[in-house]
């Protein structure tokens, strides 16, 4: 397979200055009812990118699960996760959205602080029991030998069916976004690129070259 070889047109939408709204925060809820509308997968998947202390970025998907009143962008890890310990010392993060399916993609950047411990304490509650079990028993990040001890302890958990409280070490993080940047695939490679940077509490919107 030649990857150079690869080649897709777009232009199912346009983005245009005058149609879209003042701030970000509602125009990423439209994109993410439109694309759940499509039925994607995760379609809340999104790339958390941090830096660690010799500078260097690691991605991973995380999972959207909420949009505070405020607008920020929360989801649930293991503090002591990699993603964990390199955001305990360096707040700035950036996230991307990406749905083919929309030919869009939308990219955040901003500061992430844990959220409060009741907040997280209720989203660990309402999660099925094996994934509570998968967090109380995981070491996230952490070399193992196999999954076989992991499987024998979660098993164990689930015939005792008992009360499973929330790890210290788990819970949510909250990002604040100060930059957004909305990309719509358009036609000839002439894509459209919105941005809009937070600056004394105001949004200013702008165009960039695609």
């Amino acid at each position: 397979m030649e990857l150079s070889h690869i080649r897709k047109d777009f232009g199912l939408h346009r983005l245009i200055e005058s149609e879209m709204p003042g701030d970000p925060i509602s125009f990423l809820k439209t994109w993410l009812k439109e694309v759940s509308l499509k039925e994607v997968p995760d379609f809340n998947a999104m790339v958390l990118s941090t830096v660690g202390k010799n500078n260097k970025p690691s991605s991973r998907i995380v999972l959207l699960k909420e949009i505070t009143e405020k607008g920020q962008l929360v989801f649930f890890t293991n503090y002591d996760s990699r993603k964990g310990n390199e955001i305990s010392g360096n707040k700035q993060v950036a996230l991307n959205f990406f749905w083919p399916v929309m030919e869009r993609q939308v990219r955040v950047e901003g500061t992430v602080s844990k959220v409060s411990r009741e907040q997280s304490k209720a989203y660990f509650d309402s999660r099925p029991l094996e994934s509570r079990i998968s967090a109380i028993l995981s070491p996230q990040s952490k070399e193992i030998e196999s999954l076989d001890e992991f499987r024998s302890k979660a098993k164990e958990m689930l015939q005792i069916q008992r009360d499973l409280k929330i790890p210290e070490n788990w819970g949510g993080y909250s990002v604040s976004p100060e930059f957004y940047e909305f990309w719509q695939g358009g036609r000839d490679r002439l894509h459209d690129r919105i941005t809009y940077t937070l600056k004394n509490s105001d949004w200013k919107m702008a165009r960039l070259a695609p």
